[in-house]
Formats: C-alpha cells, sequence, structure tokens
C-alpha cells in the first residue's frame, strides 16, 4: 500500500487565467525526499485527466523542501470564463494531497 501526499505535505493552490500552479511543501527531510522521488509530473498529470489539463510541469525548490506544479487548462477557463463552483482551483491542492504515492520512505 502506498502513502498519500497529505501525509508528507501540505499544498497552496494558485491560479492565473486556465492555469493553477499548485505547490507542495514537505513537512521534513524524510517526506521531501519521498516527494522529490515520488510525486512525479506524469503522476500528477493522470490525478488531473479529468478536468482536462494540460501537459504539466514540476519545479523543485529544494531549499524550501518543495515542489511546484504549474497546470494549465485545468480551470475550465479560469476565474472570469469558468462555471464551475471553484474557478480560482483552491480546492486543487485538495486534489494533490489526495494523491496516492508507491512506498513510503526509502
Amino acid at each position: 500500500m502506498g502513502i498519500l501526499v497529505h501525509d508528507l505535505a501540505h499544498a497552496r493552490a494558485g491560479d492565473k487565467g486556465n492555469t493553477s500552479s499548485i505547490a507542495v511543501i514537505a513537512y521534513d527531510e524524510a517526506g521531501w525526499q519521498v516527494l522529490r522521488r515520488a510525486l512525479t509530473a506524469e503522476r500528477v498529470a493522470q490525478a488531473f485527466a479529468h478536468l482536462g489539463a494540460g501537459p504539466v510541469r514540476r519545479y523543485e525548490i529544494a531549499s524550501l523542501k518543495a515542489l511546484n506544479f504549474v497546470i494549465p487548462d485545468v480551470l475550465a477557463g479560469g476565474v472570469t470564463r469558468s462555471l464551475r463552483l471553484d474557478p480560482h482551483g483552491k480546492s486543487l491542492s485538495a486534489l494533490m494531497l489526495g494523491i496516492e504515492l508507491p512506498g513510503g520512505p526509502a
């Protein structure tokens, strides 16, 4: 059985147009190592595919033990066009935290 991202980190989502940016910040060094290894752009793209997400880009910020994921086309047009209840995509950080990762601490 895997481990959930929320067991290792907290997250914060922001938006710009139709693009969401979600930062995942590890609680500690052990969690950071698992996230770096297992929370790939491909894994995030799988989790967000049902929302029409474009190609996911992942950026590492090692000094903060954080990963930032930029996810285009996931906000149904963005805040001024979307008919979704959450046009800013703030709840997308909860989707990120619910991703199951293989294994656990290495």
